[in-house]
């Protein structure tokens, strides 16, 4: 009887090392092959280069959605084919123009409409600042002191937080809602502090909401580079009677067709069950969005290359999944649920890269303990890459909308300090990348779905 238990205990054991060996030298070879032979640099070059910026109904994401599709049917799938999706259509139009009128003395500030604004009033706005930093301190002033002015709503991200993710959760709010708060309050417009833990001259882009307030309620919202915020704070405290002039001349066009791009391989054991890896298509428009989120979009199609060099055949059904419209409106991601939910698809994984092409550190994990705990069992592979993090958190706003009632969500944890540095702004361009970074992070996502792919989930 124990001599018997004696052999199950040691041919468990060994079954569990020779497992072992087994992911250990196929992590192996996804790296070499990864940094070595891989395609996704040279894609983002053209992507960022040749189509340039793609915010969501322009020219340049319906060049983006011919180039990729293009790409992904050269990589073996078992078919590549295109989700139509309406999708909000904001033009910027003519460079923005910004000054403060310090007395006689004109100061020129960088600003940026922020995505969805109207036009300033026949093209310009002038009118005196009030500087907040919260809602409950706009709210605290009341209709009485906000009525006519442009609200400068100036809370800087939080530089004590380690993940700048977190600084950013802990700001974020007065771009998107501030113009909406301002507005209730009798505000002509609002600035807003660049979402940006350096002092430069870039403003940052991004997507705002006016909410439920009725159209004739909108105000032109922009932002302010995080220079120019603290130089209108600084000129605010000697002058508080000075004003603010801005210009801009966006406007909101009828929604325009797009597409997701999708390349599939069925499963050899489960095709029944769906792994999605992806990123998001569209950028902002200063730039040609080479962090945000040209990474993610390449590093999902290399997965693809990856197995395809390796001679890898998924057991389950592999999709590659690149989403429009995320910056502004999430239609893409939103429209991929209804087309899974009408076709009663089984998502078991879904993993997003939206965090720039940076060095991967890890994961974060949307799934049930039983999940995270075999999942964070497979550390010991991952840490002779230095990826050592693995927690619970958001995944990816993409992924976000997916509801199948076993799927884990993960989103590739690039290190997070520089991204705000260039994130929707003019900076984000292809020499911001760093080829070999860009290639660990797709190493990364392909071990992670390889082992969910070997071992399933609970």
């Amino acid at each position: 009887m124990k001599r018997n238990l004696f052999l199950s205990l040691f041919l468990v054991n060994t079954i569990a090392v020779l497992a072992q060996n087994k992911d250990q030298q196929f992590f192996k070879e996804i790296y070499n092959s990864t940094l070595t032979n891989s395609k996704c640099y040279s894609w983002l070059d053209h992507l960022s280069n040749d189509v340039g910026a793609r915010l969501s109904g322009s020219t340049g994401a319906q060049k983006a959605v011919e180039y990729t599709k293009k790409q992904m049917e050269t990589l073996g799938f078992d078919k590549v084919y295109l989700q139509e999706v309406m999708v909000p259509h904001w033009v910027r139009g003519e460079k923005e123009t910004a000054y403060i009128q310090d007395n006689k003395t004109k100061i020129k500030v960088p600003i940026c409409a922020l995505g969805g604004s109207i036009a300033t009033p026949q093209n310009d706005l002038a009118a005196q600042v009030i500087e907040v930093h919260s809602f409950n301190e706009l709210k605290s002033l009341g209709a009485d002191k906000i009525k006519g002015k442009i609200v400068f709503y100036n809370r800087p991200m939080n530089n004590a937080e380690i993940d700048a993710f977190d600084a950013y959760s802990g700001a974020v709010d007065q771009r998107y809602a501030g113009a909406q708060e301002a507005s209730n309050l009798g505000a002509v417009g609002t600035i807003v502090r660049s979402m940006n833990l350096k002092l430069d001259d870039y403003p940052h882009a991004g997507g705002q909401s006016y909410g439920d307030i009725s159209k004739d309620k909108y105000i032109p919202t922009a932002a302010i580079s995080t220079n120019g915020a603290e130089l209108l704070s600084k000129t605010l405290k000697t002058n508080p009677n000075l004003k603010f002039y801005f210009k801009q001349s966006c406007q909101t066009l009828p929604d325009a067709l797009s597409y997701n791009v999708v390349g599939e391989i069925k499963g050899t054991e489960h095709p029944e069950n769906i792994m999605v890896v992806g990123g998001h298509l569209d950028s902002w428009d200063l730039a040609d969005g080479s962090h945000d989120d040209g990474a993610g979009v390449v590093q999902s199609m290399e997965v693809m290359n990856v197995f395809k060099n390796l001679n890898y055949k998924p057991k389950n059904t592999l999709r590659v999944v690149l989403f429009m419209n995320e910056e502004n409106g999430l239609r893409g991601g939103n429209k991929y649920e209804e087309l899974a939910k009408a076709n009663n698809e089984k998502h078991i994984f879904a993993l997003e890269s939206d965090e720039g092409g940076f060095t991967p550190r890890g994961f974060s994990l949307e799934c049930d303990d039983a999940n995270f705990d075999k999942i964070s069992k497979w550390k010991p592979l991952f840490e002779p890459y230095l990826i050592h993090s693995f927690t619970k958190g958001h995944s990816g706003s993409d992924i976000g909308p997916l509801t199948s009632p076993e799927i884990v969500k993960v989103g590739l944890k690039p290190d997070s300090q520089r991204y705000f540095d260039y994130h929707h702004a003019a900076n984000d361009k292809f020499e911001a990348i760093n080829k070999r970074e860009l290639e660990l992070g797709a190493a990364t996502m392909t071990a992670l779905i390889y082992m969910i792919d070997q071992n399933d989930i609970d």
